[in-house]
């Protein structure tokens, strides 16, 4: 043969013969559910008995697009959905009604200040270089909500990078902030699957004052750590006042249900600048970080 042209492929792909059964023609049997394409078929696919193959599909739909977006690693950034930033945190001491109210706003106010320092740490880690193959490195990664999540993104936004956001269905309204890349905004129905995807890239992780979602998620990290299922990376947890407040870390290695060596799991840090030295001296130290660790707990 001179010059051959050879087909990548000699079946039609699953997109074109989905085009196709589009255009059948309507008979009683082209019409019933059953006709449908397995993988075109909705009804199907939410049945009580596809939750395996929908599991799959939650892991293996945002795994494919980091990988395409040469995505090598993520700096995660847990915190509040309600924290203020700054130039709003006065309107919402304004706004509070009664005494009770007013208190708890006015903590709010205090705590605006890690809006800045998460923004800060964005703008910090979206500034790292591609590794020798490209990849990109730290790329920041948060819940994809309000307040801590979109300073975060925000801070990528900033320096012209890309920022990811891993948001969830609730049954209230739950959209993006507008910081996210939309090509990086991704939606989950299994809470599970959205934490194993925080954590597969993650080199670094900062934790921000948060609530139940934020404890949630920092807790499951630590005891990953701790029981040798994750390597050890900087943890770092932005603001050693609430932190201390409302748990108490060293009371539970006195009380013996932790090692007082998992205590050096985590670091508390202040500000970007600290945090961002922190990660980079993790890295270039062979066994992590060189400084000791802050007291917890004042003993």
């Amino acid at each position: 043969m001179n010059d051959p042209t050879i087909p990548d492929h000699i079946f039609y792909t699953s997109g074109e013969d989905a085009a196709y059964a589009r255009d059948i023609t309507s008979t009683p049997q082209t019409e019933d559910p059953a006709y449908r394409l397995a993988f075109q078929d909705t009804d199907f696919l939410l049945r009580e008995d596809l939750r395996p193959i929908r599991f799959q599909l939650e892991l293996l739909k945002p795994e494919l697009l980091l990988d395409e977006a040469n995505i090598g690693s993520t700096l995660v950034m847990y915190g509040s959905a309600r924290i203020p930033e700054p130039d709003k945190a006065d309107a919402v001491v304004e706004a509070a009604e009664t005494e009770g109210q007013k208190k708890i706003a006015e903590r709010l106010r205090e705590k605006s200040k890690y809006y800045t320092e998460a923004r800060k740490l964005g703008q910090l880690a979206s500034q790292c270089d591609c590794d020798e193959d490209g990849k990109r490195q730290f790329v920041v990664c948060s819940g994809g909500g309000p307040s801590m999540m979109e300073a975060a993104n925000r801070g990528a936004a900033d320096v012209g990078a890309e920022s990811i956001g891993l948001n969830i269905v609730l049954p209230h309204e739950q959209a993006p902030n507008e910081y996210v890349t939309p090509s990086l905004s991704f939606q989950f129905h299994y809470f599970a699957l959205r934490k194993m995807h925080f954590l597969i890239r993650a080199r670094a992780v900062a934790c921000f004052p948060g609530g139940f979602g934020t404890f949630d998620e920092m807790f499951e990290l630590l005891t990953l750590v701790q029981t040798g299922k994750m390597k050890p990376l900087p943890i770092l947890l932005f603001g050693k006042d609430f932190w201390t407040r409302v748990v108490d870390f060293r009371a539970l290695a006195e009380e013996g249900t932790i090692s007082p060596d998992n205590l050096n799991i985590f670091r508390f840090v202040e500000t970007a600048d600290e945090a961002w030295d922190m990660i980079n001296d993790f890295y270039v130290e062979p066994k992590g970080w060189k400084s000791e660790p802050t007291v917890v707990n004042g003993g």
